[in-house]
């Protein structure tokens, strides 16, 4: 799964767990019980740990690919080329 598509189900998952609260809220306001709701929301937000846990280790791996220019290279390659900094 590439970064952008794993960005997208998590913040597909973050809108159907607050639809998932406010369903909840419904059903108890409503005396109704929420045991099973309960614990289909902890498996949603356990699958978005997971996304983001998985999220975070690809822009770790991409940042050792490209890392990031230091403040000392730029401004050598500034100065190099009669910038001032």
């Amino acid at each position: 799964m590439n970064i952008d598509h794993i960005r997208s189900e998590i913040e597909h998952m973050r809108r159907q767990i607050l639809r998932q609260q406010k369903e909840i809220q419904d059903l108890q306001r409503a005396g109704i019980h929420t045991k099973s709701a309960e614990e289909l929301l902890e498996r949603m937000l356990a699958k978005v740990d997971g996304l983001c846990a998985e999220r975070d280790r690809h822009v770790g791996e991409q940042r050792r690919k490209y890392p990031a220019p230091t403040k000392s290279s730029m401004a050598r390659s500034s100065a190099a080329s009669g910038e001032l900094v």
